[in-house]
């Protein structure tokens, strides 16, 4: 097998990924992007064949585990043990880092999948061959776009959130300080890196029109290229339907920007998201481990 060696991602790079991942043709381009440029100070590379007909993306963790990002290789070029040999070489780099545990697993905030999506069969053989075990199962759920709710219980969260003095709004990019300030108080730095990321932000306030006022609650989408989230409610906002009114906000951007479903991504309220917008449970992922010796 030929030696695998860092590189710069390009083009090239978002063409194999394109190629190789089938069921994320769409947004594959813009998951080597991202992946490309993460949180200030990670720890990351990438690794590809000289023929740049393999490439694997890695990175550590704020625990120290090493995460095997993203891999690909290109379909005419399978069966030569090059998935095998970048995995080598993204462990090699990992222990070089520090690393005592390598993960077949999202490494948020600047993540491509919570795991390995179940339908890619030949990445969890691969994995399971090289003795990582499946440690936790996370999913997505996806919304059709326009999204579908009820019009009346929408135009009820509205009336209620004016009653209450509530008011939402869109946060434009580069200048996000006060939510993403607001996001990392109330749950922590991955989520405020996501907010301000993202390329729609929405937020609801309270005390009138000024928008320095008490934050409630946000809800983003396209931190994780086309995906929502994510979305946070303050529990002195609970039960006034903020959640419901960002989530429809945000859906609704994404429709006007041409996408005909939403990835939700890595779900925890099923029923929620059910409820307020008829997703679906869909995607499933499976996430490997093993100890680096």
């Amino acid at each position: 097998m030929t030696d695998i060696l860092p590189v710069e991602a390009d083009g090239t790079l978002e063409r194999l990924a394109t190629a190789a991942l089938w069921a994320d043709a769409e947004d594959a381009a813009l998951v080597v992007r991202r992946l490309a440029d993460p949180p200030e100070g990670r720890a990351w590379t990438v690794l590809a064949t000289p023929d740049r007909d393999g490439v694997v993306f890695t990175s550590i963790g704020a625990d120290g585990a090493g995460h095997i990002d993203l891999i690909a290789v290109d379909p005419a070029a399978r069966g030569r043990g090059i998935g095998r040999a970048l995995v080598g070489a993204a462990e090699e780099w990992m222990r070089a880092h520090g690393a005592a545990e390598a993960r077949f697993a999202g490494n948020p905030p600047c993540y491509a999948w919570p795991g390995i999506d179940v339908r890619y069969t030949p990445a969890a053989c691969l994995a399971e061959s090289l003795g990582y075990e499946q440690y936790r199962v996370a999913w997505n759920m996806t919304a059709d776009l326009p999204a579908r709710y009820d019009e009346a219980e929408h135009e009820a969260d509205l009336a209620k959130l004016a009653a209450a003095g509530v008011t939402v709004a869109a946060a434009p990019a580069g200048n996000r300080g006060v939510v993403a300030a607001f996001v990392r108080e109330q749950w922590n730095d991955k989520w405020a890196w996501e907010a301000e990321q993202a390329t729609g932000l929405h937020y609801a306030f309270r005390d009138g029109a000024s928008r320095d006022g008490e934050i409630l609650g946000f809800a983003a989408w396209g931190a994780r290229p086309l995906w929502f989230g994510p979305m946070g409610t303050a529990a002195a906002a609970r039960g006034l339907g903020v959640g419901r009114v960002l989530l429809r906000r945000c859906l609704a951007e994404q429709a006007a920007a041409g996408q005909a479903s939403a990835q939700i991504g890595w779900v925890g309220p099923l029923r929620f998201y059910s409820r307020a917008v008829g997703a679906r449970a869909e995607r499933v992922f499976w996430l490997y481990r093993r100890a680096l010796g």
